[in-house]
């Protein structure tokens, strides 16, 4: 949530850019506070000015309209002196702070929920699932990658297992883990210090403020918790299983997320509102559905998924204790495999 705003106009889900004042002090960017309660009354060494000066200097000003309360509370505060205490004590924090983007609150119209950030080097870029290059994409990505080849068969995964989602976000997907910061190499470091009251607040205003619905891909336990709230009748909520190689065989193929989704944004917005799906610059940007769109959107969740290359349908196995598309990471398989054994533990349906 703390980098530069990727724009993105279009017809149905746009609103009037806004501009930032440069400098100034907290209490003219964002208003004379709020007097807190003595029992709640903000430490303010460092002051808030320094504290909050990356969201100042980047957090594009339709967050801000709606969140600037929330950035100058107490908890949020504390979090900010934690992650500045981390800096002083030379521990790595990722992602990078100049390198996490954001999206207009105007212009989201699907929402990814992820859980921790990447922990080792050149990975966390502030979007759920996503790695730049050279990583590969991860086991789950991978999956995902074939959960859209089976809604739509001319989707070709990016070359050399790429891994970098940028594209969607320009199209309007906030990809937003809950936690949005973690300790090199020491999975969900950072949880529990505030993020998860913070992206929850997130998730809520664009459930709020989108008026005429966003759709949310809630994937995993943890992920569903996040939506429970939401308004079923004004957004499309999408759950199903987690796509990591330890559940995506218990339905995430069979979910058909990425043509629901696409099907539900074509009848709220028009057929020009969907989403594009590719990766790979020189394809078609609309991708072809592999069902007719006169076919009832719900029956694709009953069919059995077909491998489109070899006509059959193949779960994806893993060796116990190794996770092959990435093995080039260890330290990146067994949080993976520690977080998704944990899940599997909590009964994950």
């Amino acid at each position: 949530m703390v980098s530069p705003a990727i724009k993105r106009k279009s017809e149905h889900l746009s609103g009037p850019d806004s501009k930032k004042p440069k400098g100034g002090s907290i209490t003219a960017f964002f208003g004379a506070p709020k007097p807190n309660p003595p029992e709640q009354s903000i430490n303010f060494n460092p002051n808030p000015t320094e504290l909050l000066q990356l969201e100042i200097d980047t957090l594009d000003e339709s967050w801000l309209a709606h969140l600037k309360d929330e950035v100058v509370s107490t908890e949020f505060l504390n979090l900010k002196r934690f992650l500045k205490k981390e800096k002083d004590s030379n521990v790595k924090v990722f992602p990078p702070e100049e390198d996490v983007p954001t999206h207009p609150l105007h212009n989201v119209k699907v929402v990814i929920i992820g859980q921790d950030p990447y922990h080792n080097h050149n990975q966390a870029h502030g979007l759920c699932f996503s790695v730049r290059a050279p990583v590969r994409a991860p086991p789950s990505l991978l999956n995902i990658y074939k959960g859209i080849k089976i809604d739509y068969p001319d989707f070709e995964s990016p070359p050399d297992k790429g891994g970098l989602l940028i594209p969607w976000a320009e199209r309007g997907i906030l990809m937003l883990n809950t936690c949005l910061t973690v300790r090199a190499h020491q999975a969900n470091s950072h949880s529990n210090k505030g993020w998860e009251k913070f992206t929850q607040r997130v998730i809520d205003l664009v459930a709020r403020v989108r008026t005429n619905g966003v759709v949310f891909l809630a994937w995993g336990r943890p992920a569903g918790t996040r939506v429970a709230k939401i308004n079923k009748e004004k957004h499309c909520i999408l759950q199903s299983v987690h796509p990591s190689p330890l559940s995506a065989h218990n339905g995430f193929f069979k979910n058909g997320h990425f043509k629901k989704c696409n099907d539900w944004l074509a009848s709220r917005y028009g057929e020009d509102e969907i989403i594009d799906w590719s990766l790979v610059p020189s394809k078609n940007p609309r991708l072809a559905p592999c069902v007719s769109d006169k076919e009832d959107s719900t029956a694709l969740a009953n069919k059995v998924p077909v491998e489109p290359q070899s006509g059959k349908t193949e779960d994806v196995k893993v060796r116990p204790g190794k996770v092959d598309e990435f093995d080039d990471d260890d330290d990146a398989i067994e949080a993976l495999m520690a977080a998704e054994a944990a899940e599997n533990s909590s009964s994950l349906v």
